[in-house]
């Protein structure tokens, strides 16, 4: 079940659905923060009757002062102990919504659609989980915390003001209303400059995400200059956009101290008067002085709850963004059963973006066992058709048949259980040679199959030369191994899967040439038997004379398909590549033999 879908809409709805969650620690915490309250308001109505029953009675007679003492000490004790029970009930309660919710975001982005990450930026994510998810969490464990406590030391405090006099009450908040509408204003403007700020925050960690991945390649074309100026410029632009944040919170507090200040000086000055003139006793007025402190304080917080709260709003609403976006479809299809592997494209389109289209009209069959080479340029749209075979894209028209039933009557999740994919840069996890060989296989695998399937993808000599063998860990990205390596590994994987269709989107093109005779050899042994699409953009004839049908694809359409022995006799844009490549590779021969 995705939890995620019940995420409610407004930041405010949305923050207490997630305290919902746990209502009873919630409703622990609050009144734990409660007792520590009332026990502080406590203190001063004794310290009122210590002045005006004790320091004016000289014998002290009428109540003990160690009655006092006592009662003084016991209000200290329960507010220390209370105020354990609440910071820890508050604790809890941040940091299981913050797992929660990191939980439930990192579970949706696994299952949202393929064109979904296609478009969305991997550092803006990753903000969305991390940072996002803080403010969440520091919300929960500090402002709610702190949000709660000062609008109950504020009605307390004012209530108990008002017991003492009510006149003295209406007096200390008469500027209550003032502060509110500033806490108002500066709320506004802080969500305003948080959502830029926070949104090129995103930007700046894509910048850098994609700098770190990418490093081999910039310093190979030495342009850390121009990585460090286009870092800068987004780094400059985040600085500028916190500073006009902080700005807008600076504004806010010497204004509200002005307000309050005032506030504080006219209950003061209007308490002192009816106590010279009688009014209210002395007792009171040293009561009014500690009460008077703890409303004009919350009065003051509650505007820097609110204004802060107004990032958490932000957070909460870039979280949803995320979790409002429509999962795939991974279980629902009809079929299921043991796939065959023949396959039926009829006037198969596709787009992207509407009326710009990236196939236009593909139509082939396949029968198990054949091997198909697809054939093109870069965004000739090879690698769109192999997409729609696993079902990472839905939206597709014409028909496409898999064992003569409808491809979109299978779930994605079978279809992606029965197809290996083996990509041009095979990505490999940061773990050991034996987790990235069985990842993927939800079963208990021997030894003895992981030796088997790396002999078969002729990577098990390689793998023993390593002094921790099969526990050898790969490092990030498969770093610490070289191309070849890596791509073998990436076959083991595939073979060990067992799939039924095979797709290689050109994985020999960047490799040396006994690297790429050991890979040829693993492939030989993972096709028998398979149905299998080969992606190039080079006319390989090794790879070419052995297939059972070349698709040959410029700008979305097949302009020619056959067998290599038929293709090179026919003229068109197959044989000029394939004459251009033969007779560049023979000059080439040629002018080594001369050296």
């Amino acid at each position: 079940m995705d939890k995620s879908k019940n995420f409610p809409e407004k930041p405010l709805a949305g923050l207490k659905f997630l305290a919902s969650r746990y209502k009873n620690l919630f409703i622990w915490a609050v009144f734990c923060q409660i007792v520590v309250i009332v026990a502080g308001t406590l203190r001063y109505f004794i310290l009122k009757y210590f002045v005006d029953d004790i320091l004016e009675i000289p014998s002290g007679e009428d109540i003990p002062i160690y009655v006092f003492s006592f009662g003084y000490i016991l209000l200290a004790t329960l507010m220390g102990v209370f105020s354990l029970f609440s910071a820890r009930g508050f604790s809890q309660i941040s940091e299981r919504i913050a797992k929660d919710v990191r939980d439930d975001l990192f579970d949706h982005i696994q299952k949202m659609s393929y064109s979904y990450h296609d478009k969305t930026p991997t550092g803006e994510l990753i903000q969305r989980v991390t940072s996002d998810v803080e403010m969440i969490r520091q919300f929960y464990g500090v402002m709610m915390r702190d949000l709660f406590r000062i609008s109950f030391i504020f009605f307390i405090n004012l209530i108990s003001i008002f017991i003492l006099n009510w006149m003295i009450g209406f007096v200390s908040i008469i500027l209550a209303p003032l502060l509110g509408l500033l806490s108002i204003f500066a709320f506004k403007r802080i969500k305003a400059s948080f959502v830029a700020f926070r949104d090129q925050g995103g930007v700046v960690s894509n910048v850098l995400q994609e700098n770190v991945s990418g490093i081999r390649v910039v310093r190979a074309f030495s342009r850390q200059e121009f990585e460090i100026n286009k870092f800068d410029k987004e780094n400059s632009s985040h600085k500028h956009l916190g500073i006009k944040f902080f700005n807008n919170h600076a504004i806010f507090w010497p204004t509200s101290d002005i307000i309050t200040g005032s506030q504080f000086l006219m209950g003061l000055l209007f308490a002192g008067f009816m106590a010279i003139n009688k009014i209210i006793s002395i007792g009171t007025f040293v009561a009014y002085i500690g009460l008077i402190g703890s409303v004009i304080w919350p009065l003051k917080n509650i505007g820097r709850i609110l204004s802060e709260s107004s990032t958490t709003a932000v957070s909460y609403t870039r979280i949803h963004e995320i979790v409002s976006q429509k999962q795939e479809d991974l279980k629902t299809g009809i079929y299921e059963g043991e796939l065959n592997g023949d396959m039926v494209f009829e006037n198969v389109s596709f787009e992207y973006e509407q009326d710009i289209p990236v196939l236009k009209d593909i139509s082939f069959s396949v029968k198990k066992g054949d091997k198909i080479v697809l054939l093109g340029g870069a965004g000739s749209g090879k690698t769109t058709l192999v997409n729609l075979i696993p079902r990472f894209y839905g939206h597709y028209q014409g028909n496409i048949l898999l064992d003569g039933k409808p491809l979109k009557n299978y779930s994605r999740h079978f279809l992606r259980s029965n197809i290996g994919i083996v990509e041009q840069e095979p990505f490999l996890f940061s773990s050991s040679i034996r987790g990235n060989i069985t990842y993927g296989v939800r079963r208990r695998v021997t030894q003895e199959e992981i030796e088997q399937v790396s002999k078969a993808a002729a990577i098990h000599e390689n793998i023993l030369t390593f002094s921790d063998g099969y526990s050898t860990i790969v490092g990030e990205r498969g770093v610490t191994l070289s191309g070849g390596q890596k791509q073998r590994i990436a076959i083991a994987r595939t073979i060990l899967k067992n799939p039924a269709i095979i797709i290689f989107d050109d994985c020999t093109s960047s490799v040396d040439t006994e690297t790429e005779q050991h890979i040829r050899k693993a492939l030989e042994n993972l096709m028998k038997d398979r149905t299998t699409f080969i992606i190039t953009h080079r006319v390989d004839e090794q790879t070419l004379s052995s297939a059972d049908l070349i698709l040959v694809f410029q700008n979305g359409e097949i302009i020619q398909n056959g067998t290599h022995q038929e293709l090179i006799k026919k003229p068109g844009f197959y044989k000029k590549i394939f004459d251009l490549q033969h007779r560049i590779e023979s000059e080439l021969e040629e002018e080594l033999d001369n050296v």
